[in-house]
């Protein structure tokens, strides 16, 4: 008789974009239930172990978090398994490092270096925005966030900057056109651009239209987009090539050029 969720993840079953090898092993982490999907999220022991290199085990990275060596959001996180996901400040006080959550191009998490003034803050897409029962407004974020009295301005969609070690919001990024998005989920997870056009279809999905600042034009659900700054100026360090989706022969030339090929 099976009781309650699964307790193991197999390699083959893990999702694709943490880049674990198909014959490196039979089992993957399994994300703790936390703030991030399990299948939308970094769990602390590959961050460690696969892409710091601060680990060559899953054991080593659990010593590592027990020795309180980790923070994420500014919280110690002693749980090896526990689900970093998109915007979230890794702080590692040993060695003096800090880094943001994004992805690239390709929907593959990249850890982004910060400075010590970037890291205190984070960007938080806003999911939804209610009235309690005891007549408190509301807002519910995309990292498991509950903001009570917000701004009266902020509307779902929007993006705010919260303040890590208060946990106050800062700041609106209101979504609306000419807003700087990123693409967080679908074919076109990690692309930067412009946010030109949104289509409202009554009982179907938003679809929204985005210009990257090459002028590639493309299409994807409203569902997926999460404003990262107004017009060209990003509240966050961008990821190497700024979110510029490059064809597969544009990456070939410059392979080639680079003397790879």
């Amino acid at each position: 008789m099976v009781r309650g969720p699964k307790k193991h993840l197999k390699r083959l079953n893990a999702p694709r974009h943490w880049n674990l090898g198909k014959m490196t092993g039979v089992w993957a982490p399994k994300p703790s239930p936390g703030p991030h999907k399990q299948r939308e999220c970094l769990p602390v022991c590959l961050i460690l172990r696969d892409r710091l290199k601060y680990a060559l085990t899953g054991k080593e990275c659990q010593q590592i978090c027990m020795e309180r060596c980790v923070k994420v959001d500014g919280k110690v996180r002693t749980d090896q398994n526990y689900p970093a996901g998109f915007m979230d400040v890794v702080e590692l006080e040993k060695t003096g490092d800090r880094f943001r959550l994004l992805f690239d191009t390709k929907g593959r998490f990249t850890l982004q270096r910060l400075s010590r003034e970037e890291a205190q803050y984070k960007l938080c897409r806003v999911q939804k925005v209610y009235m309690s029962a005891k007549k408190i407004p509301v807002a519910v974020t995309h990292d498991g966030r509950t903001l009570r009295y917000p701004d009266p301005d902020v509307k779902v969609n929007d993006s705010i900057k919260v303040d890590i070690a208060s946990g106050k919001m800062s700041d609106i990024l209101t979504f609306e056109v000419g807003a700087m998005v990123m693409i967080t989920k679908g074919r076109n997870a990690g692309r930067i651009g412009q946010l030109q056009h949104i289509e409202k279809h009554e009982g179907s999905f938003d679809i929204v239209t985005i210009k990257d600042t090459k002028g590639n034009v493309f299409s994807t659900r409203l569902a997926n987009v999460f404003v990262i700054g107004a017009g060209n100026h990003p509240q966050v360090t961008l990821p190497k090539g700024r979110g510029i989706k490059k064809t597969i022969l544009q990456e070939r030339a410059e392979a080639e050029a680079r003397g790879e090929l």
